[in-house]
């Protein structure tokens, strides 16, 4: 009977072994081998191995380097955005006031649009000439003309209004998995709470944050990865410019590998771009969410 469970297990997990063995392992094992060769792309047939040459080029290059600044930025600015705002609007839905399934419904409109689609309804929103969000600055006399403020075409700004498009995007995904997770602590925690004579402060410290705390974990790594490997949005508002101010790794391995055609060191970004990853992951999934887990 065992040796059947194990053999019917097998077969089970043979079609999705296949599918990872087929497009995951394959190309990454592709990935690993361009990475250790110096070759254009419209010149495949002349390939120079060069070892670890590429990975050296790539860690010592100032615009790499500066890409990878820009990422960090871009990650904890845009997800530490949309914590707190998906948070305060998860804890204002959790209340259940009258009209909040419509709200509800009306804040996850975000999350049917395309990145493309946002990027391109932020790109005219954000213009300096006929863009809505100069004219209510404005208007409202924050600026004292509606051309003042160049937001894609100014290095300070230019990355500021990737991480705006990026919030207003994906905030819900974070407010929905958030009051998925308030919804699901139990009741008779907060009736301790209040037996104990607990406030409101002290309710949200001691009993929601800790119950909280494994899904918003695994929200914000979810989002960390997502917004680490973010393309459409920056590259519809900015393409990485002016200049590189707002330029991230995945533009960057885009530019070197379609614009310049240097394969090798475009795969030996990626690849480093996947190691960085996965040590978040790993950090996130050792250190934080099972300490975090282990304690509810």
């Amino acid at each position: 009977m065992p040796y059947t469970n194990s053999r019917l297990s097998i077969l089970f997990f043979l079609p999705a072994g296949l599918f990872m063995g087929v497009f995951l392992l394959y190309p990454l094992f592709l990935l690993l081998k361009d990475s250790l060769f110096s070759y254009n792309i419209l010149e495949p047939a002349a390939k120079q191995f060069v070892g670890l040459q590429n990975y050296m080029s790539a860690l010592t290059s100032e615009r790499f380097l500066q890409a990878t600044w820009n990422t960090i930025v871009y990650i904890v600015a845009a997800v530490g955005i949309e914590f707190l705002l998906g948070l305060t609007l998860a804890l204002l839905l959790n209340t259940g006031f009258r009209g909040s399934q419509l709200i509800r419904t009306l804040l996850l409109a975000p999350l049917m649009i395309a990145p493309l689609v946002s990027g391109l309804v932020w790109k005219f929103m954000l213009n300096n000439q006929f863009g809505i969000i100069n004219w209510i600055l404005f208007k409202l006399g924050i600026i004292s003309s509606p051309q003042q403020i160049l937001w894609l075409s100014e290095a300070k700004y230019a990355l500021l209004s990737t991480i705006i498009a990026d919030v207003w995007l994906t905030t819900p995904f974070l407010m929905l998995v958030l009051l998925a997770g308030l919804q699901g602590i139990p009741k008779g925690l907060y009736e301790a709470s209040q037996i104990d004579g607990a406030n409101r402060w002290q309710t949200f410290r001691y009993v929601t944050m800790p119950a909280l705390a494994p899904v918003a974990i695994v929200a914000v790594l979810i989002r960390m990865i997502d917004a680490a490997r973010t393309f459409d949005i920056v590259w519809v508002l900015t393409q990485g410019g002016p200049g590189f101010s707002s330029e991230v790794l995945s533009t960057y391995m885009y530019k070197m590998l379609t614009r310049y055609g240097h394969v090798g060191e475009a795969s030996a970004m990626a690849v480093i771009f996947i190691i960085l990853l996965l040590c978040l992951s790993s950090f996130f999934i050792s250190k934080v969410w099972s300490p975090s887990a282990k304690k509810v």
